[in-house]
């Protein structure tokens, strides 16, 4: 997960709508059902689909009331927590 990509589309949700993001997420995943597709692209659809379920998830902070800078912190703290575990 990149936080520079999260911000930016929690920016784009702000902006627009969180719609959009449900429908790009519903068009990759269905994209990866693809059988000639390489590893390395189904990693970089992976990648993407991680950042932009990230950004949704700051996005309902941020509703709460949350600052962004904290929400987007808070949400890598998690993430990286995860992974340590």
């Amino acid at each position: 997960m990149k936080l520079p990509v999260i911000k930016h589309m929690t920016q784009f949700i702000a902006e627009n709508d969180v719609d959009y993001i449900h429908e790009t997420l519903e068009t990759l995943e269905a994209l990866t059902e693809v059988s000639s597709l390489k590893d390395e692209e189904l990693d970089v659809i992976g990648e993407i689909i991680s950042n932009l379920y990230g950004a949704i998830e700051v996005d309902k902070e941020i509703k709460k009331g949350v600052p962004q800078k904290e929400a987007l912190n808070g949400f890598m703290k998690r993430v990286l927590g995860s992974i340590d575990k």
